[in-house]
């Protein structure tokens, strides 16, 4: 099973390049699929949003982390990491919905800060040592996205980033009592 790890993130990777390429070739634009806050025409957006990027830099900076740290959950947590990552790609974006901004909100960064605040505070929470070496790499590699979180740019959705953190830091609580 660990060796299958890196199956799940690279296949959400895959689709996201899929629409990302679709778009390009057919020259068409599927932000309106994103998540619009308290819209109901917005709740296909829970679902479609980490698959929509604006650019090819915002597909790119999404596709690396989401590898790293996707790869790792399951890797290293595999009896927990598809009840990890369906909440870190599920509650982040439902969390967006209710409380964002009226704008399309797109990208898989809300997904990306779930699983980097989970990978941090797993380690926090259940203290064994495997957790935290996970925990201090993780806030090596990725703890300048902390900033994302105060990142108050309109064209950015910085609540995707911080319902991303607070649904990573939720799961990091409720699973740290189970064995992973």
């Amino acid at each position: 099973m660990r060796k299958s790890g890196i199956v799940p993130p690279l296949r959400l990777c895959f689709f996201m390049w899929l629409v990302f390429t679709i778009e390009f070739y057919l020259r068409i634009d599927l932000g309106y699929l994103g998540i619009y806050p308290r819209e109901v025409s917005g709740l296909i957006g829970i679902v479609m949003a980490p698959l929509l990027h604006g650019n090819f830099n915002h597909l790119a900076s999404n596709t690396i982390p989401l590898l790293v740290l996707g790869g790792s959950l399951y890797f290293f947590y595999p009896k927990i990491a598809p009840r990890v990552f369906l909440h870190a790609y599920f509650f982040t974006n439902i969390l967006v919905w209710i409380f964002g901004r009226p704008f399309y909100h797109i990208g898989a960064s809300g997904l990306i800060y779930a699983l980097a605040s989970f990978m941090v505070f797993h380690g926090l929470f259940k203290r064994n040592f495997k957790s935290v070496i996970i925990s201090a790499i993780v806030i090596f590699l990725y703890g300048g996205m902390a900033y994302g979180l105060f990142s108050f740019d309109e064209r950015i959705s910085w609540e995707s980033h911080l319902m991303g953190a607070v649904v990573g830091l939720a799961s990091a609580f409720t699973f740290s009592k189970s064995r992973s």
